[in-house]
């Protein structure tokens, strides 16, 4: 199938380019004309915050997208907003708000309703802004008309700051800086690995020609699935990563087959052939790995998964139909120059990787342990990984959000940015707000430890319902929020709601701690499933039980390492300030999640680049230690230069003023640079080399039964005679094996 996809688009190159072409452009004029929607939005079906928000939604019918505050706050020599001017300048401004665009109602601080929303000093205040839009619908364009309609308070020396959905929709700030950097950062790395620059701008084509599609498909994508910003970030950072590092196989192989005489047409349908199904097996891997999010339950979930997801199939589709028709137009100007000859004394050993292979097979002992002692320093901080909430406070100093969250949190107390939302669904109907039942939830609401205040409860038109809104004591990131949440369900609610009576604790804080909760106890079941796969899909590959085993190991070091790494500069602060945070920040739950199955996915890519030369070279002449020094020296330099763009693309990204962008930057960075060196290079080696023939045993009944697939072959090579399993008694001398000397094999 491979070999007929590379034939058809090698022999009719322009078509296939113009098809990709005219992809983009109407993927580009479909997210412009419709426009792109993201949403923070976050539904956890079955949780309790989830039943107070949709009990909310249908017993108080209100606006779409709640009540978003636009802050007011005066300083200096500027008049209190008491003062009469200022009350005059505000009461205008919100009427002027009120005749913008989807709002539909505006509450004032000088309103019965908004009598609380002014500060005891009349410094700071807030109006309450309500939309006939959701809040993945609030677009920058409606935030700046309702900033713009305030021009009153403003003139009269009020400041007005946006907050809510109102400051997210301003704050979603474009990561083109970061994809530039990683582009010229690739373009440096691949201009020394291919010594010229049509072949090293090959792979930015391909990279960016997959970037500018996936978001624009995720862009459309978003209007039938709430689909958070960060999750375009994450698609733009694996989707830049894989696109160029795919091509940049392709290439090297299509190099290879054209320095060797191969006619250019061929040499494009057998690297497609050979690479091209290397590729679409390593992104089959990664989607894969990414679809065991969907047994998280959670919608958040699956849009994280689908994002890298669409972008990674993207550039699979690129490299197997869209390489092989650009080798072909520019296959002369591909060709790689001569090699100089070198003299017999430069030819007496191994260079390069192949030197470091030699250094570890001869010493594998003393590398596993240097190696073992350096991931486990790396990974010590993971222990103390704790799931957590992020909250407006940890978003860039003087963005909107942030400027709205801390002048609300100095004027009201930190709560006020993440109020709780309490219903109770009582048995029979209320008689009012003085109802005994419903006076018993009140007064215990406010006595409860952790609580600034609660709000006078709302009753729904049939009286069934009732409301109450609850500032906690602490801010929305806080542990003893999420405390709170779980004291109010647990013990407060039960003891006073009445026999019959039916509670539920809703808002943010209530609505992250539920999602904390549910990804704890499903991410046993999400890494068992990707670890599964990881090991069938290598034994697929490889037919050695020992090597998937191992290499699905061999990743979990590397995952290991990223939390750890995450855990000390997030959740312990160190070196917080290097990367533009003020401070130790939470770790929300999904995101080691996310990044656990998009590593495994990736790993699979360099693991099945070296694995195969091992293995190739062991089927030739049936010496483990010597098929793993002439694997590592073939592939090492290639490996590394792939994981230095893939590392060069994550660190761009620290650019973004997102926390959550930085946290993939960083974990993602971290563990792609050791799973190249460390792992691959000293760890997977050193044990192949101990285990010995091991490696490579496989019980006959599983041979029978396991077909034969063959990753890189391209269909030309020479058929290799099959490993033969190795028996017990030959599985008891991978000890005698790993005492030989550097380039013994066995017998």
């Amino acid at each position: 199938m491979f070999t007929a996809v590379g034939r058809w688009c090698a022999r009719r190159p322009k078509r296939v380019v113009a098809a990709w072409l005219l992809l983009l452009a109407v993927a580009l004029a479909a997210v412009g004309a419709l426009g792109r929607v993201t949403t923070e939005a976050v539904s956890i079906p079955g949780s309790d915050s989830q039943a107070a928000r949709d009990l909310g939604d249908s017993a108080f019918p209100g606006s779409a997208s709640g009540r978003q505050p636009l802050v007011l706050h005066t300083t200096g020599t500027a008049p209190l907003l008491t003062a009469p001017a200022a009350t005059e300048a505000v009461k205008k401004a919100a009427a002027a708000i009120a005749d913008v665009d989807h709002v539909v109602a505006v509450t004032t601080p000088y309103d019965p309703a908004g009598a609380k929303s002014i500060s005891a000093d009349g410094r700071t205040g807030y109006l309450s802004v309500e939309l006939d839009v959701t809040g993945r619908d609030i677009t920058p364009a409606i935030t700046d008309r309702i900033t713009a309609a305030a021009a009153p308070a403003t003139a009269a020396g009020i400041e007005v700051t946006p907050g809510g959905f109102l400051a997210a929709a301003v704050d979603k700030g474009s990561t083109g800086h970061s994809e530039a950097i990683g582009l010229a950062a690739a373009f440096v790395v691949l201009t020394l690995t291919f010594g010229g620059l049509i072949a090293a701008g090959l792979p930015l084509l391909a990279g960016g020609l997959g970037l500018g599609i996936s978001l624009s498909v995720l862009g459309l994508v978003g209007h039938l699935v709430d689909m958070p910003s960060s999750g375009e970030t994450i698609a733009a950072m694996i989707g830049l990563g894989v696109g160029i590092d795919y091509t940049l196989f392709g290439l090297t192989r299509f190099r290879e087959l054209l320095a060797a005489g191969v006619d250019r047409e061929e040499a494009a349908v057998r690297t497609t052939a050979g690479s091209g199904k290397a590729v679409a097996f390593a992104g089959s891997a990664v989607v894969a790995a990414l679809a065991g999010l969907a047994l998280g339950g959670i919608p958040l979930l699956y849009a994280l998964a689908l994002a890298p997801g669409i972008a990674v199939l993207v550039a699979v589709g690129i490299n197997l139909t869209l390489l092989p028709a650009v080798l072909v137009l520019l296959g002369p100007r591909l060709t790689p120059k001569p090699k100089k000859k070198v003299t017999g004394d430069q030819e007496a050993g191994p260079r390069g990787w192949g030197r470091v292979a030699a250094v570890v097979a001869a010493r594998p002992w003393r590398c596993l342990l240097a190696a073992t002692v350096l991931i486990g320093a790396l990974a010590l901080p993971a222990a103390q990984l704790a799931f957590g909430q992020l909250d407006a406070g940890a978003n860039a100093t003087g963005s909107a959000s942030r400027t709205a969250y801390d002048r609300l949190a100095a004027a009201f107390g930190p709560g006020i940015n993440g109020t709780l939302q309490v219903t109770d669904t009582l048995a029979t109907p209320a008689d009012g707000p003085a109802d005994r039942r419903v006076a018993a939830v009140t007064e215990a609401l406010q006595k409860t430890p952790g609580v600034a205040s609660a709000g006078q409860p709302q009753l729904s038109a049939d009286r069934r319902t009732a409301r109450w809104q609850v500032t906690p004591d602490t801010a929305p990131s806080d542990p003893a929020t999420a405390a709170l949440v779980d004291r109010l369900r647990t013990d407060t609610l039960p003891a006073a709601a009445g026999p019959g009576d039916t509670t539920h604790v809703g808002g943010t804080p209530a609505a992250q701690a539920d999602l904390n909760d549910r990804l704890a106890r499903r991410m046993p079941v999400v890494v068992g499933f990707v670890l599964l796969v990881a090991g069938l899909l290598l034994l697929l590959a490889f037919r050695a039980p020992v090597v998937a085993v191992k290499a699905a190991v061999m990743n979990l070091v590397s995952v290991g390492a990223a939390y750890g790494v995450l855990t000390a500069v997030f959740q312990q602060g160190h070196g917080a300030a290097l990367i533009g945070l003020d401070g130790p920040v939470p770790i929300p739950g999904y995101v080691p999640l996310l990044m656990f199955a998009v590593l495994f996915g990736l790993s699979m890519d360099y693991e099945v680049f070296l694995l195969t030369a091992v293995r190739t070279a062991y089927l030739r002449h049936r010496d483990n230690r010597r098929a793993v020094v002439e694997g590592l020296g073939a592939t090492g330099r290639i490996i590394t230069s792939a994981a230095l763009i893939m590392v060069s693309v994550f660190l761009s990204y620290l650019l973004s003023d997102d926390p959550v962008v930085k946290m993939f930057g960083i974990g993602l960075a971290t563990a792609v640079a050791l799973d190249a060196t460390v792992v691959r290079g000293i760890l997977v080696p050193s044990t192949m080399v101990l285990l010995g023939r091991g490696n490579w045993w496989l019980p006959r009944r599983l041979d029978a039964l396991l077909p034969h697939i063959d990753i890189e072959g391209d269909g030309t090579e020479e058929p290799a005679a099959p490993a033969e399993p190795a028996s017990p008694a030959e599985l008891a001398e991978t000890a005698e094996d790993s005492a030989l000397p550097t380039g013994a094999g066995a017998p």
